[in-house]
């Protein structure tokens, strides 16, 4: 599902022959949540993923989101963070919808590696990424299970609902800059949706 309008899509749904099952692959700017046996997967640059859990109801759910400007450390509830809020509570709202509890939710984060190009070390896009993603769940008593950030090589996150498990494989060597160009295009978008008075409305 694309944060960016209001349609009720799936993602690309598949069936992985490596692990044997049914899978939803999200691409950046999606998310989605289950309570079926269904994998959700997806590869992270300088973007973060937040992998959040009912461990009771095994409803399961991820994001994929990367802030759309400057983020103040020491106000992560800028207005440059309301994208990232809107990216999370989005997530959040509809794993309740399905039944979960927020208060037993429980998360494991990923990304924000510096992957993509043309950023300046100035702007430390992986780094605000991950602190914002960390104050959030902790500002709403949601317990970080694990973590992966930070770092100079993209991720393939694999998150089993039922189990709760998160495999992560770094992808070292990239043969392609299929990665970078969906990040690039996916900042280009969120800029020109905030710049536009993209207003998010926050739940």
């Amino acid at each position: 599902m694309n944060i960016f309008d209001n349609e009720h899509i799936a993602p690309n749904r598949y069936f992985d022959r490596n692990f044997n099952t049914d899978a939803v692959k999200i691409l950046p700017g999606e998310y989605f949540a289950t309570s079926e046996k269904t994998m959700i997967v997806t590869v992270l640059g300088s973007c973060v993923s937040a992998c959040i859990r009912d461990p009771i109801t095994r409803i399961a759910g991820m994001n994929h989101f990367l802030l759309p400007a400057n983020v103040d450390e020491d106000n992560f509830v800028s207005e440059s963070a309301r994208y990232g809020v809107y990216a999370m509570e989005i997530l959040i709202n509809h794993m309740l919808k399905l039944g979960a509890q927020r208060n037993r939710l429980e998360a494991k984060i990923f990304g924000g590696a510096n992957v993509l190009r043309g950023f300046s070390a100035a702007n430390r896009v992986g780094e605000k990424n991950s602190l914002f993603v960390k104050e959030y769940l902790q500002a709403e008593k949601i317990r970080i299970t694990a973590t992966d950030l930070l770092g100079e090589f993209p991720r393939k996150l694999y998150l089993f609902p039922e189990t709760g498990e998160v495999k992560v494989r770094k992808l070292k060597s990239m043969h392609n800059t299929t990665i970078i160009d969906r990040e690039s295009e996916y900042k280009v978008k969120i800029k020109q949706t905030t710049t536009k008075g993209g207003d998010v409305d926050l739940f």
